[in-house]
């Protein structure tokens, strides 16, 4: 193993000192790899020379990762000192002034807190329970039978990413050999998630570049194609990364086919409420599968529409055919759970308790929920209405409309998107995404052009 070496001279160290320090090191452990003396002692022209044996560190042969794409690209932004620089990569919503937003209920249900003087104690590992009733309740409908007859097995989990990560290691373990669908392109953490899960996925086809729409399809033939017993992981609403969703005859379709391959849908719902304004609306898909009876995976995040992004809070949800089903299914989630962070964190889970729980702040919370979106739709009508009186090619690019939630897929390639960076200062990921949700009214004419002119400049 190679070594550094660290020489102390000394004009006044005599043979006896010397000695004196080799009998010091008697009956001391050996240290170093080879066990070895690591202090090695030499005369010359009265001068001695101590070498101290450094190894180089076993963690030498760990590579370098690669930025995040995503959140690389937020370090990427920080770092330009351009005035006029765009991030339009990460989904988070920003005011009209491109500025965090922290919503009014949310500080409401902190003060509550506050005023109640709650501990800090441990929860369970399942989470806070009424969290747990609650987000049922949101995702499903109060009144949802399966609540009632309690076939649905709820566990807090970190996020939507915690929370796929839970289901996905419940499939690991309990559906050894199963694949899951993934749609073609899907948020960039999907793969990842369920690589480290060790649980094989491969990809369906949905965005369709030639109509920068949904590639229906395809889409439907290869789930016919997959085995029987897959899983299928789908987008709730507002599919990130492109914003086109199923239309709910289309919802209908892809349910038949996935009921009649005997197929487990899993959903991710991460915009409930803030793709179209409206709770119930961004729900209805999911809705609509469990009223056929099927047993559904949803993993749940409240970092859009409550603002809760660094909370971490979420949930996965598995609905089954019995109670005594669920409640095994729960137990399971809960051992998986414990080794890897043993329980989640109270503070979020208390303010969607507090928010969703208490009419009142349930009904501010709707308010503002529409807000947000109603401002995404409002930048979004503007960068196609700027786009359109712009280009005079004769570019088609309706598709803006269409498209639904925070993200708007251009259909731009990587050498664009490179351009709308190196030239216009717009980050954005590379497959042509960006978050409308850090853009700006008074933005939209200059993303705009950055458009038009990598669209048509670059090939």
């Amino acid at each position: 193993m190679a070594s550094s070496v660290l020489s102390i001279a000394s004009h006044s160290v005599s043979p006896s000192s010397s000695l004196s320090m080799h009998e010091k090191q008697k009956g001391k452990p050996k240290l170093g790899s080879n066990r070895a003396n690591p202090f090695s002692n030499s005369r010359s022209s009265g001068r001695i020379s101590m070498a101290v044996a450094v190894n180089v560190s076993r963690f030498e042969g760990i590579p370098m990762a690669p930025p995040d794409p995503i959140l690389g690209v937020s370090e990427a932004f920080r770092a330009d000192r351009n005035d006029v620089k765009l991030n339009l990569g990460v989904g988070a919503y920003r005011t009209e002034e491109l500025k965090p937003y922290v919503l009014d209920v949310v500080k409401k249900a902190e003060n509550l807190m506050l005023e109640r003087g709650e501990n800090k104690e441990y929860l369970p590992i399942e989470g806070l329970a009424a969290f747990n009733k609650a987000t049922a309740e949101l995702l499903l409908g109060a009144d949802n039978p399966v609540i009632k007859q309690q076939r649905v097995a709820t566990v807090q989990g970190l996020s939507g990413t915690g929370s796929l990560r839970l289901g996905a290691a419940l499939i690991e373990r309990y559906f050894s050999g199963a694949k899951v669908l993934i749609s073609a392109p899907t948020w960039g953490n999907h793969k990842n998630i369920f690589n480290d899960a060790r649980v094989p996925w491969s990809e369906y086809r949905y965005y369709d570049p030639k109509t920068v729409g949904l590639d229906f399809e395809g889409m439907i033939e290869d789930i016919k194609s997959a085995p029987e017993g897959s899983f299928v992981l789908l987008h709730g609403c507002a599919h990130n990364p492109t914003g086109i969703d199923p239309t709910p005859e289309q919802w209908e379709k892809i349910a038949d086919v996935i009921q009649e391959k005997n197929q487990i849908p899993f959903f991710d719902v991460a915009y409930q409420g803030f793709a179209s304004g409206s709770l119930d609306a961004d729900a209805s898909s999911v809705r609509m599968f469990v009223s056929r009876g099927m047993e559904v995976l949803v993993a749940q995040s409240y970092s859009k529409n409550l603002g809760l992004y660094a909370e971490r809070i979420g949930a996965i949800n598995v609905i089954s055919s019995s109670p005594e089903s669920a409640a095994r299914v729960k137990s399971q989630l809960k051992r998986i759970a414990r080794p890897m962070y043993s329980n989640p964190p109270i503070h979020g889970a208390r303010i969607v308790a507090d928010v969703v729980g208490n009419p009142a702040l349930f009904n501010e919370w709707k308010a503002e929920m529409e807000m947000m979106a109603g401002r995404i739709k409002n930048v979004r009508q503007q960068l196609y209405d700027s786009i359109s009186s712009k280009d005079k090619s004769g570019k088609d690019w309706s598709f803006i409309l269409k498209q639904i939630g925070m993200f708007s897929f251009t259909g731009l390639n990587k050498d664009q998107s490179d351009n709308m960076t190196n030239k216009w200062h717009v980050y954005m990921t590379k497959d042509g995404r960006i978050s409308l949700a850090g853009l700006s009214l008074a933005k939209c004419e200059y993303l705009a052009d950055a458009i038009i002119d990598s669209f048509h400049n670059v090939s």
